[in-house]
């Protein structure tokens, strides 16, 4: 379903309100206290599946307008954006619907389960004029911000290659529900935290292209049983199958020549347990991020030469937490500046193609180039 309506100008004074629509009762209601924190900003719709929650969340944040299909939302006249916060499979029908209405569009990650309906949706965003943005929070932790500034000041000379992972030892969220179903998710620990990572990676690097990418994944532990996360209540559905990946391992090679490795793990029977690696390695230094637990001290580490001796520097950085109001913050900013032709999901697309390639590479069993 697609409907088509006149677009009005969202780029007016900042006293103008901002009406917000939610979709989704999970993530949705990140989505909602952040966007109601804002000045000029209100959430006046609400839609989801459960019930319950959908009552709760509206008499909590005085919503009162409450439904349960997503299509009855983005119709609405009385609506200026569409936050997305639905299993990955409806990312592209309700962005499509949503930016056809002249809706802007804010969306958890991924931007869609492939290339082509992420291609179609940039795509959307542009003949409608609207901003299509991605909610890739990890990258304003003030940490992932200290080491973008020390890359951009100091340097550590040429990135040559960079190790990037995120293990857990125990996380599958919520095992056999959409999370764990290929059909609703479009694949499993790659496609639900490589977003992320690779997001935070590209970042660092100063946005260098991905041409080619070897992959494999697992599924093992899953299927055996093992590595649920305690979230089933939160996140189960009927699904009843796990037929995605708990680990997947790609070797990533830039237009520039450089190369990264990637790993994700949902679980696996190792000393891992939720920790997250971003490490840089350059002719002059190094740079390393590592995050046990979401830690928010003691997390990067610069290592270098001083006087011919090697070195460590502990940069005294403390993460404060709170990056999701900061990504739709940034996001309510660029709606509101006007100037929205590189905002329509560009730079989220090419990190889809890139899980796309990684998933393509896995099932053929050889190495994939994206194209230019």
């Amino acid at each position: 379903m697609t409907v088509t309506v006149a677009a009005t100008d969202l780029s007016a004074s900042p006293e103008s309100v901002l009406r917000v629509g939610v979709v989704g009762l999970g993530m949705g209601s990140v989505h909602v206290e952040a966007f109601q924190s804002l000045p000029g900003v209100r959430v006046t719709a609400l839609a989801g599946k459960e019930v319950e929650r959908r009552h709760q969340l509206g008499s909590q944040y005085g919503i009162t307008t409450l439904l349960d299909d997503w299509s009855d939302l983005v119709e609405r006249s009385d609506i200026d954006i569409v936050s997305i916060a639905a299993p990955n499979a409806l990312h592209h029908p309700i962005a499509m619907a949503a930016l056809a209405a002249g809706k802007h569009v804010f969306c958890e990650k991924p931007l869609a389960i492939n290339t082509e309906e992420a291609r179609a949706m940039v795509d959307a965003a542009i003949t409608h004029d609207r901003v299509l943005d991605v909610a890739f929070n990890h990258r304003r932790r003030a940490d992932v911000q200290y080491a973008k500034a020390y890359l951009d000041e100091v340097g550590i000379g040429r990135v040559y290659h960079t190790r990037a992972s995120w293990k857990r030892r125990a996380g599958i969220p919520g095992l056999r529900s959409w999370f764990t179903s290929k059909r609703m998710a479009g694949g499993g620990a790659l496609i639900d935290l490589g977003p992320h990572i690779l997001d935070s990676m590209l970042y660092l690097l100063g946005e260098r292209l991905v041409v080619a990418v070897s992959a494999v994944t697992h599924g093992e532990l899953g299927r055996a049983g093992y590595g649920a996360m305690d979230r089933t209540e939160q996140m189960a559905s009927d699904s009843g199958t796990f037929d995605v990946e708990d680990l997947a391992s790609a070797l990533l090679r830039f237009d520039d020549g450089s190369s990264a490795t990637l790993e994700i793990t949902w679980a696996s029977h190792a000393v891992d347990d939720e920790d997250i690696t971003i490490e840089l390695l350059g002719v002059d230094g190094g740079l390393r991020l590592f995050v046990p637990r979401y830690a928010s001290d003691g997390t990067l580490t610069i290592y270098r030469e001083l006087a011919g001796r090697p070195v460590a520097i502990a940069p005294d950085v403390h993460v404060p937490g709170g990056e999701h109001p900061l990504v739709i913050a940034e996001f309510i900013e660029h709606v509101r500046s006007g100037e929205w032709d590189q905002r329509r999901g560009q730079f989220a697309l090419h990190r889809t193609e890139v899980l796309d390639a990684c998933y393509r590479s896995a099932v053929e069993g050889r190495e994939i180039r994206l194209e230019a």
